[in-house]
């Protein structure tokens, strides 16, 4: 009796790679979860600092993509959102805005950091780019976060952006500065490059 053989194409161990990295990253925003300092309808937390590493360090695909991953784990049950929250209640609650411009935010900073989908080394890229690409994914995640507090509690203008951006404005410059040293160090890996 003859057998059929067939191949099987494996993952391409770039795909393995970016995969586990976006994983990681998704699982080191939901391990932030813990610390959230509540102020009002949206706590204080270090999230925002994980989706700038995200863009940074994945490029604009896998960077939204952990993100994705982030926010399917906490609609699905687990306790990843700030003050260890979860459902897609929250996914819809007062804090839903700032949540969906994760992925988008870290899309945008990886497009600015990588000028595409190829992956080049944040550590390389000039100082400028790199505070252009977080004070941009910035502004998506303080767009969507104020204007969706804003349509839902029906707040005017200026009680939204004091709610939801002007007392989270000197920590997330704190996390931009931050997120800097950490790329700019060079000892994150990026695309197929290993770490140093």
């Amino acid at each position: 009796m003859a057998t059929e053989q067939q191949s099987v194409d494996l993952v391409d161990g770039d795909v393995v790679r970016s995969f586990a990295r976006a994983a990681l990253l998704a699982v080191l925003i939901g391990a932030s979860a813990p610390v959230a300092i509540p102020i009002g309808p949206a706590p204080i937390t270090l999230q925002v600092l994980f989706v700038f590493l995200a863009g940074l360090v994945l490029g604009p695909l896998w960077g939204s993509f952990s993100m994705v991953l982030y926010l399917t784990a906490g609609a699905v049950g687990v306790p990843v959102f700030a003050g260890m929250e979860s459902g897609f209640g929250v996914l819809v609650g007062e804090t839903a805005g700032y949540l969906w411009s994760y992925p988008i935010a870290a899309g945008l900073i990886g497009l600015f950091v990588h000028r595409g989908t190829e992956l080049r080394d944040p550590a390389e890229q000039s100082l400028a780019v790199v505070v252009v690409a977080l004070l941009a994914g910035l502004i998506v995640i303080y767009g969507m976060g104020v204007g969706h507090m804003m349509w839902l509690l029906h707040l005017d203008l200026w009680e939204a952006l004091l709610t939801g951006m002007v007392f989270f404005l000197p920590g997330d410059f704190l996390k931009l500065v931050a997120a800097i040293l950490i790329v700019k160090s060079g000892q994150l890996a990026v695309g197929t490059h290993e770490s140093r």
